[in-house]
């Protein structure tokens, strides 16, 4: 679980901090004075809490907030403030709390039990990517169909990718090489991009996906993939790659010859 903390006054901050690993021992926490290297962390970190005051400098919480739901909408708003100025606008962006200061580690337990958003533990992870053999994508157990077939690829692509964002240029580089006008295929990208998003809304898996402007990447942590379990626990994975990797897709390649070099060096040490 990922916890981002944002509040302009180091000591603020700091107290915060101290509550918050108190409050959420298991947790990983993340700490900003500044909005904007707050957001720069959530553009390749999947935030699953932020806590953040209101009243902040370059970009408001409130601003900052909704920039941390279009990059994951499962995200969990808590708000912090002296008043309850903004508690209005806090409720239309569907904040999970808002607590008056001085925070409390009581008031801070009281809203990480009542979360909007289930995470760690308590959110199953309905995605399973299949990368060995042919490439597939399972929700709950059953194969994803997209509008195009190439809007799997790109799937396929961010998860290869391992939670690196990958700009469109990338994307159209990997799945069209040198083939025809760019141009044509950026307006091409965006119907993908937008069948992307339509799919995983409707099957309310929108969050795996962390967006920003011409670029996206696959939250890791949120899916459930052999690639990720056999790269994290080798010989201890409960799948086994043998040989073969996302057969389907060209671009694969390089990928599969790291998995076979990383593979033979495990059998060496056998």
């Amino acid at each position: 679980m990922n916890i981002l903390a944002v509040d302009g006054s180091k000591k603020a901050l700091k107290d915060i901090r101290e509550i918050l690993a108190s409050a959420a021992p298991d947790a990983e926490i993340l700490c900003h004075e500044s909005s904007l290297t707050a957001l720069a962390e959530a553009r390749k970190t999947r935030i699953d809490i932020a806590v953040l005051e209101t009243d902040l400098p370059e970009l408001g919480g409130l601003f900052l907030g909704q920039y941390l739901k279009d990059l994951n909408p499962q995200v969990n708003l808590i708000y912090v403030n002296k008043s309850a100025k903004n508690g209005y606008d806090a409720l239309k962006l569907h904040a999970s709390g808002y607590i008056l200061k001085p925070v409390t580690e009581e008031r801070v337990k009281e809203e990480l039990v009542e979360l909007r958003h289930p995470v760690g533990k308590n959110r199953t992870k309905r995605c399973f990517a299949q990368t060995f053999g042919n490439f597939e994508f399972f929700v709950d157990g059953k194969p994803v169909s997209f509008k195009y077939s190439r809007t799997k690829e790109i799937l396929a692509l961010l998860v290869n990718n391992r939670g690196s964002q990958t700009t469109n240029g990338e994307i159209i580089a990997s799945l069209w090489e040198d083939d025809g006008d760019p141009d044509k295929k950026s307006s091409y990208l965006s119907n993908l991009r937008q069948d992307l998003q339509n799919t995983l809304t409707r099957l309310k898996v929108n969050d795996i996906i962390l967006k920003q402007r011409g670029s996206m990447a696959i939250a890791v942590d949120a899916i459930e993939c052999d690639l990720y379990d056999w790269l994290e626990k080798k010989k201890e994975s409960r799948y086994n790659y043998m040989g073969d990797y996302m057969n389907q897709y060209s671009w694969a390649e390089y990928t599969h010859a790291e998995l076979d070099e990383i593979s033979y060096a495990m059998d060496d040490d056998f």
